[in-house]
């Protein structure tokens, strides 16, 4: 199996780049992020790859590192999501974003992606919840209270906190993030509107 290729870029089509590798050209399928971060034809460039091997054909996968093609590996786990649809997810979002967004239930974020609608996106959340936090940028403290909140969980003033922020405008991730902050700060006991003040004052920052 093909697991890296270094060569030259000969050429570009809309989710490929054919790579010359001593004078062999590989054909090989990027996501739209990848490619963009191509050099120009003519110019060296390195791939980490996954093969796909089937009856009729063989098919390279190409990313722009190890961490990449692992998320496109666990993309395909999730069912309905085949290397296309991987592939569109991987190009509207970064390996560490992805997995910001599913260890923070942020469908809306996944479901940019074309061809993923809601019901895909939260199949995404569902079945790699428990892969992302170990790969996301993400306070762990913001994904424990988002796991609260989605669950039902989470203490009455933070959860009428974050509803608070959301309500004001705020995104849900950047709401459950800043009371998380806020409610490390303000220690237990802390009211509503203690939480709900702090939170601006970390969304200010």
């Amino acid at each position: 199996m093909i697991g890296k290729l270094k060569g030259i870029v000969d050429s570009f089509g809309e989710d490929w780049v054919i790579l010359d590798v001593g004078g062999v050209g590989y054909q090989v399928h990027c996501s739209s992020r990848t490619l963009q971060g191509l050099p120009a034809p003519g110019e060296a460039a390195q791939l980490a790859i996954e093969t796909y091997v089937r009856e009729d054909m063989i098919r390279l996968y190409g990313f722009a590192g190890d961490i990449e093609r692992e998320w496109f590996r666990l993309l395909m786990t999730v069912q309905g999501i085949g290397a296309k649809v991987a592939l569109a997810i991987l190009g509207v979002l970064k390996p560490g974003d992805l997995a910001t967004a599913i260890a923070m239930s942020d469908k809306a974020q996944i479901a940019r992606a074309p061809g993923v609608g809601p019901k895909v996106a939260a199949r995404v959340v569902a079945e790699l919840k428990d892969k992302a936090p170990a790969y996301s940028t993400a306070d762990p403290a913001a994904i424990a209270l988002q796991a609260e909140l989605v669950e039902k969980r989470a203490p009455q003033p933070i959860a009428d906190a974050v509803s608070a922020l959301v309500n004001l405008g705020y995104p849900q991730v950047q709401a459950s993030t800043a009371v998380a902050a806020a409610a490390r700060n303000a220690g237990e006991g802390a009211t509503t509107e203690q939480l709900i003040r702090l939170g601006l004052k970390e969304l200010a920052r």
